[in-house]
C-alpha cells in the first residue's frame, strides 16, 4: 500500500527533515540525512501506526490523491513523496504455518494455552502481539 508524505525541508543546518503522513493522523517521522532517509523513516513510521490501529480496531484510512492533498495550505513549500508498506501487514487472512518445537516445549505451550482459555495457534498469535 502507497501513502504520500509530506517532508518539511529543515530551516537550517541544525534542524531536522520533518516528515507527516497526511492521511494516518497523528503520524510523523524525521530525518537528519535527508529525503532518502525521511521516506525510510516515514515507512517504519507509518507501520507502527498501522499495527497499532489495527490492534486497538481501528479502520485504516485509504490514500488520498496528490491533488487533493497538494491543496492544503498547511504543507506549503514541502516535498511530496511516497512511501509504500507490505500489504501483508493489512491483513487479517488466515495462513497455516509449520513449526518446530521440542516435546517439553511443545507441551508447556499447550498448557499454558489451556489455562488461558486459548487454542494453541490463539496463544502464539496472542504471544507474539503483546510482546
Amino acid at each position: 500500500m502507497k501513502y504520500l508524505i509530506a517532508i518539511e525541508p529543515p530551516a537550517s543546518a541544525n534542524e531536522a527533515w520533518g516528515v507527516v503522513v497526511p492521511d494516518l493522523e497523528g503520524c510523523f517521522s524525521a530525518s537528519d540525512t535527508g529525503v532518502d532517509e525521511a521516506i525510510e523513516n516515514a515507512k517504519e513510521a507509518m507501520e507502527l501506526w498501522i499495527e497499532t490501529a489495527l490492534d486497538s480496531g481501528m479502520d485504516i484510512p485509504a490514500p488520498s490523491s496528490i491533488t487533493q492533498l497538494q491543496q492544503d495550505r498547511q504543507y506549503k513549500g514541502w516535498i511530496w513523496a511516497v512511501a509504500e508498506i507490505d500489504p501483508a501487514l493489512l491483513s487479517n487472512e488466515i495462513e497455516r504455518v509449520n513449526i518446530t518445537l521440542p516435546k517439553r516445549v511443545l507441551t508447556r505451550l499447550d498448557n499454558k494455552a489451556k489455562a488461558a482459555g486459548e487454542t494453541r495457534s490463539g496463544f502464539i498469535a496472542l504471544l507474539a502481539l503483546t510482546a
